[in-house]
C-alpha cells in the first residue's frame, strides 16, 4: 500500500475502469472531499440547480448508452433532484446517484448538513439505496451500485458516502465484475403468443418506450409489415419507437381507460411491446378493453407486467422478443392493410397574430433538418407535433416519462453532451412551454458553456394550456394560478449566456431557426402562440 492510495484514489481507478468520466453535479461542501483535486481525464458538468442536474444525467445515459453519474448535495441536494428522479425511475434510466454525508464521528447527533436516513430519503423512486457501514467498502457499493442500475429493468441508484470516507487508506479494488444487460423470453411461452399473433384476423401493435430503448426500431418495422398490422403509439410515450410516418402507425393510443378502449374497438387481439397497460390519466370509465378483444404484453420489467389490469404477459427483452417472433408468426399478406392515420394539416387561410401552434409546426417541418433530435415539452401541443413533425428515426424522439414537468430544457443538453460524447453531430430541437421552461430555465446556462447545437423553439401561450384543457374535461373551473403574464423570457435567456430572440411571424421564426442552425451557442426562441387545447 502506497502512502497516496485512498478509497477515494482507488474508486477514481473503479470508475474509470466503469467508464464512469464524466460527473453531472452541483458542487456541495460535503462532496468536495470526492471532488478535490478533481482528475484530468474526467468531466464534471455543471448545473444550477439539482433537477437540471439529475435531467442532464438522465438523457446522457440514454444517448451514449451506459449508466451517467451523478454528485447531488447532501438531503437539500438530494431534495431539489427528486421530481425529476422521478422520470429518470419511470424511464428506466441507469444514473448512480451519490450524495454526500457528514463525517462519520458527527453523524449519530443529526449535524447540520447530515442527511437523516440517507437511504430512505430517494425512495421510492430508486432501485437500490445504500450508505457504506465502513469506508472500505465505498469501492464495492460503487461496483454494486453499476450492476444494479444495469440490469434489467435497468434504473437510477443511490450511494450516501459519509464525507471522511474518501481519505481513509486503501490498498485497491480488484472484484471488478460484468453483468448482463439483456434477460431473453420464455421460448415456448413466446411461441404460445405467437400463434395467437398468427391467428388474429385484425391484430394492433403498441409499441412502447423500451422498444427503442432496446435498439428495437427496425425489428418493430419489419414486425408490423409482415403482419400488416396497425400500429399505435403507447400513451405518454417518452421514447418512439416506430416511425410516426409509416403508412402502418395509426397515431397515439390515446390516454384515459374509455379513449383507449374506443380506438382499439374492432381488433381481436392487442400486443404491447415494451409499454404499460397502460399508462391511464385522466380517470374517464369505461371497459378496460372492447369486448372481444384480447390482450398480450411483452415487457422487460416484472413490476410493469405486474400491474397491467388486463392481459397475459411475457417476460423478456424487448428487442430479442421482436426479432425471434419475426420467424414465428405467420405472414399476414391476406389481412387488409389498415388505414392511414389521418394527417389533415389544415392551417388558416391567413396568418393569426399571435400564430398557431400547427403554424409554428408547419413551419418548423420546412426547416427541421433530417437528422435532428427532438425533445418535447411542451404538453399542449404534442398532437400537433406528431401530426407536422413526425419521429422517423431511432432514438430521435426524448419525453419525460413521468407527470411532471421541468425535464424537458435540461433533458436536452443531455441530449446534445451525449451526441457529442458518442461523436455524432446533429441538431436538438427543444420544443418547451413557457410554463415547462421556467421550472429548469438554468440549465441553459451549462448548455451555453459548452456551446452546445441546441435550438429552444418556446411557444410563449401566456397559460398553462394543458392545466386548463383538464379543468374542462374533469369539470373544474375556478383554479387558480393558470395564467403566465409579464414574462420576459428571451431578456432571461440572454442573461444565462444564450442567443435570443423574440418573433411573432412564420417568416420571422423560419428565418431565426435557419441562423440558430448555424450559431457557435445555444439559441432561444420564443414564439407568441395562442393557446392551444390539448387533445386528451
Amino acid at each position: 500500500m502506497t502512502e497516496k492510495s485512498t478509497v477515494r484514489s482507488v474508486t477514481y481507478d473503479l470508475l474509470r475502469t466503469l467508464k464512469l468520466t464524466t460527473v453531472f453535479g452541483n458542487p456541495g461542501s460535503t462532496e468536495q472531499p470526492f471532488l478535490q483535486e478533481f482528475p484530468e481525464d474526467f468531466t464534471y458538468v455543471l448545473a444550477l440547480q439539482e433537477a437540471s442536474v439529475i435531467a442532464m444525467a438522465d438523457t446522457f445515459a440514454q444517448v451514449t448508452g451506459r449508466p451517467a453519474l451523478v454528485n447531488l448535495h447532501s438531503s437539500a441536494g438530494m431534495g431539489n433532484a427528486v421530481g425529476n428522479l422521478v422520470a429518470a425511475y419511470h424511464g428506466n434510466t441507469p444514473l448512480i446517484i451519490t450524495s454526500g454525508q457528514q463525517h462519520r464521528e458527527l453523524v449519530i447527533g443529526d449535524p447540520y448538513l447530515g442527511n437523516r436516513e440517507a437511504v430512505t430519503l430517494p425512495k421510492p423512486w430508486v432501485k437500490w439505496s445504500y450508505e457504506p457501514a465502513r469506508a472500505e467498502d465505498v469501492p464495492e457499493a460503487f461496483m454494486r451500485a453499476y450492476a444494479e442500475a444495469l440490469q434489467p429493468p435497468t434504473g437510477p441508484v443511490y450511494l450516501s458516502i459519509p464525507m471522511d470516507d474518501w481519505k481513509r487508506p486503501l490498498s485497491g479494488f480488484t472484484r471488478v465484475r460484468t453483468v448482463s444487460d439483456r434477460v431473453a423470453p420464455d421460448t415456448a411461452r413466446l411461441r404460445m403468443f405467437a400463434d395467437r399473433i398468427s391467428a388474429s384476423r385484425r391484430p394492433a401493435l403498441v409499441f412502447g418506450p423500451e422498444v427503442d430503448r432496446a435498439g428495437g426500431w427496425d425489428a418493430a418495422v419489419a414486425l408490423a409489415e409482415k403482419l400488416r398490422a396497425a400500429v399505435y403509439g403507447a400513451p405518454l410515450l417518452d421514447r418512439a419507437s416506430f416511425p410516426e410516418d409509416h403508412p402502418l402507425f395509426g397515431g397515439p393510443l390515446g390516454m384515459s381507460v374509455k379513449t383507449i378502449s374506443d380506438r382499439l374497438t374492432g381488433h381481436d387481439l392487442v400486443v404491447v411491446i415494451g409499454a404499460e397497460v397502460f399508462r391511464y390519466y385522466p380517470y374517464v370509465p369505461g371497459p378496460y378493453l372492447p369486448e372481444g378483444t384480447e390482450l398480450l404484453q411483452i415487457t422487460g420489467n416484472p413490476a410493469v407486467a405486474a400491474g397491467a389490469r388486463v392481459g397475459d404477459s411475457l417476460l423478456g427483452d424487448p428487442k430479442t422478443a421482436i426479432e425471434l417472433l419475426l420467424d414465428m408468426v405467420a405472414e399476414g399478406s391476406a389481412r387488409t392493410a389498415p388505414e392511414p392515420m389521418p394527417q389533415p394539416r389544415e392551417l388558416p387561410q391567413a396568418p393569426n397574430t399571435p400564430l398557431t401552434p400547427p403554424e409554428v409546426y408547419a413551419t418548423l417541418s420546412r426547416v427541421r433538418p433530417a437528422d435532428a433530435v427532438i425533445v418535447n415539452e411542451s404538453t399542449s401541443t404534442m398532437a400537433q407535433q406528431i401530426e407536422w413533425l413526425p419521429t422517423n428515426r431511432t432514438g430521435s424522439f426524448f419525453a419525460t416519462a413521468s407527470g411532471g414537468i421541468g425535464w424537458g430544457t435540461p433533458a436536452a443538453v443531455g441530449v446534445a453532451l451525449g451526441d457529442r460524447d458518442r461523436g455524432a453531430e446533429r441538431p436538438v430541437i427543444g420544443l418547451i412551454g413557457d410554463g415547462s421552461f421556467q421550472y429548469s430555465v438554468q440549465a441553459i446556462y451549462t448548455a451555453a458553456q459548452h456551446n452546445l447545437p441546441i435550438v429552444y423553439v418556446v411557444m410563449r401561450n401566456q397559460e398553462y394550456s394543458i392545466l386548463k384543457s383538464f379543468a374542462v374535461l374533469e369539470e373544474t373551473p375556478g383554479v387558480p394560478g393558470l395564467d403566465l403574464p409579464g414574462l420576459d423570457i428571451a431578456s432571461v435567456a440572454r442573461g444565462f449566456g444564450c442567443r435570443a430572440v423574440d418573433v411573432d411571424t412564420t417568416e420571422d421564426l423560419e428565418r431565426e431557426f435557419k441562423s440558430a442552425l448555424t450559431a457557435d451557442t445555444t439559441t432561444v426562441i420564443v414564439v407568441a402562440t395562442q393557446p392551444q387545447k390539448a387533445m386528451l
